[in-house]
């Protein structure tokens, strides 16, 4: 690969007959992003504006629709710029950032629904005790330690990656993921170990922690009125069926680089764009139609 100003490239290998394809993949995936733009924000402008929906729990959705809208923003533009250009590169240290930004905002994602988690928990099973739990300053935490942890974390994963020499300069991926592993001339343990470790750390911990909670809302529900277990059902599904959805997804791009298997090149390619896709652009609409606040301020906003 040609280093011109002392600047490493890596090409993007990961697209499938762009030069046949480039204008519908560009408008497809542009209108794509200005929906998860529009969306996204739509839901976040209305839990800032009005003053009914600053509660925990209102809060906490709105920063995984602002984390969706950052997530995004670090795949989509390149993605667009890459559909139009003759040749699909990126420079060695913009792609070490877009891996920090890709598994930052992917981890903080998990936290975040822990979090919310968390906040169903005591509202649903220790109600009386919510308001003083649920304090503005224990948000406050909550939101900091679930951005600032993965960063902290990947930053010194992404130190550790900046100092590998690269025997191969193409990536089988149209984005910056964990198959950068696959340029380095010689698998470092330490990396793997320390990649799983954080894994274990922001998602596994989050996991086991949202099934827990969950379990012990499941049971309180049981047990109590059918009006508990329909508040329950209401602000309780949507977290689920966003937290599956993104394990699910999120597991199979880190655990199919670990297996080293070849899947094939549109396989590969549906599952990346799975990931940036399915979360960002439904998350403000499963929020916007299940929670009854939220959709009562939508259709306020726009009927």
């Amino acid at each position: 690969m040609a280093e011109e100003l002392n600047v490493t490239y890596i090409t993007l290998g990961g697209h499938i007959e762009l030069q046949k394809y480039s204008y519908l993949y560009f408008v497809t995936f542009l209108l794509v992003y200005i929906l998860i733009l529009c969306s996204n924000c739509t839901v976040v402008y209305l839990i800032w504006k009005q003053p009914d929906l600053h509660e925990p729990m209102y809060v906490f959705i709105a920063a995984l629709l602002l984390n969706s809208v950052l997530f995004s923003t670090n795949i989509y533009p390149k993605l667009l710029l890459d559909f139009l250009s003759d040749t699909q590169v990126i420079s060695h240290q913009a792609c070490l950032l877009q891996f920090l930004l890709f598994y930052s905002f992917g981890y903080s994602e998990f936290l975040l629904l822990a979090a919310m988690a968390y906040d169903r928990y005591v509202s649903i099973c220790k109600p009386l005790h919510y308001q003083s739990i649920m304090r503005r300053t224990t948000v406050c935490v909550f939101l900091a330690a679930a951005w600032l942890l993965p960063l902290c974390q990947i930053v010194a994963l992404i130190i550790m990656i900046s100092n590998q020499n690269l025997c191969s300069f193409t990536l089988k991926q149209t984005f910056c993921n964990n198959t950068i592993y696959k340029l380095f001339c010689a698998a470092s343990r330490t990396i793997s170990v320390y990649g799983a470790l954080i894994l274990l750390d922001s998602v596994g911990f989050s996991v086991i922690f949202i099934v827990f909670t969950y379990t012990r809302i499941l049971l309180i529900c049981y047990r109590s009125s059918a009006d508990v277990r329909r508040k329950a059902a209401h602000t309780c599904l949507p977290h689920l069926l966003v937290l599956s959805n993104y394990f699910c997804l999120f597991m199979y791009e880190v655990i199919a680089v670990r297996l080293n298997y070849e899947f094939p090149k549109i396989t590969r390619l549906i599952m990346s764009l799975q990931l940036v896709l399915y979360n960002p652009l439904f998350n403000p609409f499963i929020y916007g139609l299940k929670m009854k606040e939220i959709h009562k301020h939508l259709k306020r906003l726009f009927c």
